[in-house]
């Protein structure tokens, strides 16, 4: 498929790209060479190709959903400014 300046100029106001009209031939040009491309992968036969949905067939690990404190209540406000009794201080911001 071959592409024409006005062709290419109509492509970039839709994407609203700021093309210059000294840039609209070249540009024509390698969009021709991948709409080319393209074109030459419709041809291969994929009929005997299954759909993929990834890469790889593989299962993702699952874990129990439960919910805990981590264990380490210590550790959670150490770098806390001003912890209090295990928990988080924060200033009253309102009155």
């Amino acid at each position: 498929m071959s592409l024409d300046k006005a062709t290419v100029r109509r492509i970039a106001t839709l994407a609203r790209i700021d093309v210059q009209e000294a840039e609209l031939e070249p540009l024509a040009g390698e969009l021709s060479a991948i709409l080319g491309w393209i074109e030459q992968l419709q041809e291969v036969d994929t009929s005997a190709v299954a759909p993929m949905t990834g890469g790889t067939d593989a299962a993702l690990p699952w874990r129990s959903d439960v919910v805990d404190d981590g264990g380490q209540p210590e550790k959670v406000v150490a770098n806390a400014p001003d912890p209090q009794d295990g928990f988080f201080t924060v200033p009253k911001v309102v009155e």
